[in-house]
């Protein structure tokens, strides 16, 4: 970062130019983690394509440069990719200041990088919950700490600004998950900081939101026909009178209501509502298709 502070690379005229105005998404600066693939990917790619700007950061620096210049070709909009530890204080710090330099502010953090290890309580050792703690949880507190420093250096800009932290949660963040402990605390966790969070930072109009998404079932942590999880489950015994991936699927869809699981496109619908939004904060929204129903 050398000797200039973040708050010089705050691009003054873009945020002077929109005062009084609606911004619409089209506008706005975001950094998505976990970007590289995925949920992030998805997040990412359908915001460049109506011209937003984007930071697609990623433990895989490669992938995160290489899914950046695909967007930026097929949107033609400015996306950059950048790698990033979330687990390290200086490496999350790093990643904002460089997405400030290079396009004058941030609006929207969306903290998508995850890991999952599941395991039961005799299985699961202390290294393994500790490192799925350090990214799911340690790891969105860096991402809205240096984020909310950006954000309140702008919002003395303008007093009417709103900006936008958004934890991709889970649904074992809402509800308690069998052999997979380390992963729901550490979402029980996020939800846990997203509503701290938003008390703390509403007096600077920083909304702070968590989205839930049941299972995506035609993703690869899923799907993969040789390590997913419709495959482990079979090969395992745990869904009774299972004999093919086609019936462990069916067991799964058969829990949500609206029989199907759940899609990208609906985690993006709802991050795009939390964003437009201008009188929610501090919420966990289900994208579950009713699995799991809020009491």
């Amino acid at each position: 970062m050398g000797t200039h502070e973040i708050s010089d690379f705050i691009d003054k005229n873009r945020i002077a130019t929109q005062i009084g105005r609606d911004v619409g998404i089209s506008e706005r600066i975001f950094i998505v983690t976990g970007g590289a693939q995925g949920i992030g990917y998805g997040i990412a790619s359908a915001f460049a394509a109506v011209g937003a700007k984007i930071c697609l950061a990623d433990l895989n620096e490669k992938g995160a440069k290489d899914a950046a210049n695909v967007l930026s070709k097929e949107y033609m909009t400015d996306v950059i990719g950048i790698g990033v530890n979330v687990t390290e204080e200086e490496s999350v710090r790093d990643m904002v200041f460089n997405t400030v330099r290079h396009f004058g502010g941030l609006d929207v953090m969306v903290s998508c990088a995850g890991i999952l290890i599941a395991g039961t309580l005799p299985q699961l050792n202390k290294e393994e919950f500790e490192k799925v703690s350090a990214v799911n949880y340690t790891g969105f507190f860096l991402c809205a700490k240096y984020a909310a420093e950006v954000m309140q250096e702008q919002r003395t800009l303008d007093p009417a600004r709103m900006y936008d932290i958004i934890e991709i949660n889970s649904k074992s963040g809402l509800e308690g998950s069998v052999s997979n402990s380390a992963y729901a605390g550490s979402k029980f966790g996020g939800i846990g900081l997203t509503q701290s969070f938003a008390l703390e930072l509403a007096p600077y109009g920083i909304k702070v939101n968590a989205i839930c998404p049941g299972n995506l079932l035609d993703g690869t942590l899923w799907s993969d026909p040789e390590k997913g999880l419709f495959k482990q489950y079979m090969d395992a015994g745990k869904i009774p009178g299972a004999k093919t991936i086609e019936d462990v699927r069916k067991f799964y869809e058969a829990k949500v209501p609206l029989k199907r699981g759940c899609r990208v496109e609906d985690v993006v619908r709802a991050v795009k509502y939390v964003i437009e939004q201008q009188y929610e904060t501090g919420q966990a929204v289900p994208v579950t298709g009713g699995q799991v129903m809020l009491k």
